[in-house]
């Protein structure tokens, strides 16, 4: 039986091929998958179609992909980061951070599973980092990641007082609110 391959399939051949299959992994396997169409001249002319138009809008797509990659080679990003015993982090720089951190630079949004992280950085330093746009587009970017100055850590221990004192003046309202009115008059009294 004769079919016409609507998308790729393992050890038969690419979409938009004709291929001779038997009748009974066509009717089985590939028709109610949506896998091939039995090919007559209209099914082919259609898949004929239809290919043309994808690949159109995939190199379109790939342009931009080239774009974006062309913006993205080289950036350095950087990261400011607590820093304990032998160089290492308070926490760990994520694939997550990275693709937030280019994404506000280049302003365009970044997936988190395009950065190419084995693990996430705890230490400082500098580490060279590949994007993954496209199987074969892969800008590089530079993630350094630097101890946070003595003054940034100042402003950072000084706020913390101040939101414990907020916390604790809304429990202390919330709790004023919650009591039953016999009870605050007793207190009054």
């Amino acid at each position: 039986m004769k079919v016409v391959l609507l998308q790729d399939v393992p050890g038969k051949g690419r979409a938009g091929e004709i291929r001779e299959v038997s009748k009974g992994y066509a009717k089985n396997f590939l028709l109610p998958r949506g896998l091939a169409l039995i090919a007559t001249p209209d099914v082919t002319k259609r898949v004929e179609l239809r290919l043309e138009k994808e690949r159109l809008e995939e190199s379109v797509d790939r342009e931009r992909l080239v774009e974006l990659a062309q913006q993205i080679e080289g950036k350095e990003i950087r990261f400011k980061a607590r820093i304990g015993a032998g160089e290492r982090l308070f926490g760990s720089i994520t694939a997550a951070d990275v693709a937030e951190q280019l994404s506000g630079v280049i302003g365009s949004i970044v997936d988190k599973k395009k950065i190419d992280i084995e693990k996430p950085f705890r230490q400082t330093g500098s580490y060279e980092t590949a994007v993954k746009l496209a199987s074969d587009i892969r800008p590089k970017i530079t993630v350094v990641i630097e101890e946070e100055d003595e003054k940034e850590k100042e402003i950072g221990t000084e706020e913390k007082p101040e939101k414990k004192r907020e916390k604790e003046e809304k429990r202390k309202r919330k709790t004023k609110e919650e009591e039953p009115p016999e009870v605050k008059e007793e207190k009054e009294d």
